[in-house]
């Protein structure tokens, strides 16, 4: 329990948890039973229909009752609803905003959640997805944006995190490639030193991928220096964004990196699969025609980015 849990009264706790409870459910479903969520909140009885009562009774919610059926929730107001749960801004994190699609990524984000609920949506910048997933999930980020083939990949061993939105092929990237150190290379070959950054999900399974059969040295660099250690000769080849602005691409040589699927090109929010109530205000806030629109004019020139 937080600290600032431990300062909440027993009737402040409840009527979090039942905010986001009923944050994360349609209109039209069943609610729980009070004993179901007495076990959950683990606080009496008494204090559970207390709670359920001030959220009726101010207009957040209302309930019916069906008899043996249980008792269905028929209108949330969802600005209240926020308000009792302790959500008052939203901030999320993303790759570093180097070309024009993460530029249009981040700002198209940001500009279709500006809404009506006056919650605050604010953006952070950071490389590699296994760094943003920790941070999300240790409660620094609210939500998180990668590729879908970091998320998937992230989700085949820890299935702490949720896929809340998945937008259209090329939004996060256009694709990756192979550099090489030396234009007498076509192909990764045995003896090589190769780069890579195991805190990028993405760059370190594609080295893994095109290093299959071949008796290679890794060389763990971290992203933004693994151009430097091709220049100078630390690693003979890697793998990279073929987006990314930091070098001159023309100046070396390169080779497509041609995958399976084109899971690496699209961009998804994840959020922490624990948290139910913000899977359900991210899906009424993010609209995935608006970001793909204002995304794609932020790439052809015809917006400025602003994020």
């Amino acid at each position: 329990m937080t600290p600032r849990r431990k300062l909440m009264t027993k009737n402040a706790l409840a009527i979090e948890y039942l905010a986001k409870d009923f944050i994360s459910r349609d209109i039209g479903s069943k609610i729980l039973t009070i004993s179901e969520y007495e076990k959950m909140i683990e606080v009496a009885r008494g204090t559970i229909q207390n709670a359920i009562k001030q959220l009726v009774d101010s207009g957040a919610i209302a309930v019916e009752s069906r008899g043996q059926l249980g008792t269905f929730l028929s209108q949330k107001d969802l600005k209240l609803l926020l308000e009792f749960a302790g959500i008052s801004f939203l901030v999320g994190v993303m790759p570093l905003p180097y070309s024009r699609t993460y530029e249009g990524l981040s700002t198209a984000l940001l500009t279709t959640m500006e809404n009506t609920l006056n919650i605050p949506v604010n953006m952070a910048y950071m490389r590699g997805a296994q760094q943003r997933i920790e941070m999300m999930l240790n409660g620094r980020y609210d939500f998180a944006i990668m590729s879908k083939y970091a998320a998937l990949a992230f989700l085949k061993h820890d299935t702490s995190i949720e896929i809340i939105k998945e937008f259209s092929d090329r939004s996060y990237l256009s694709g990756h490639i192979i550099l090489f150190s030396k234009d007498s290379y076509r192909d990764i070959e045995d003896g090589m030193r190769i780069g890579i950054d195991h805190d990028s999900i993405d760059q370190s399974s594609f080295v893994r991928e095109i290093c299959a059969g071949k008796r290679v040295e890794f060389v763990e660099i971290k992203y933004n220096q693994l151009i430097e250690s091709i220049q100078n000769g630390v690693i003979d080849a890697t793998v990279w964004n073929e987006e990314d602005r930091a070098i001159e691409l023309n100046a070396l040589n390169t080779i497509p990196l041609n995958l399976k699927n084109n899971d690496n090109r699209i961009a998804v929010v994840v959020i922490n699969r624990n948290r139910k109530e913000l899977g359900a205000v991210m899906n009424a806030l993010i609209s995935v025609d608006a970001v793909t629109q204002i995304q794609q004019d932020i790439i052809n020139g015809t917006l400025i980015p602003s994020y």
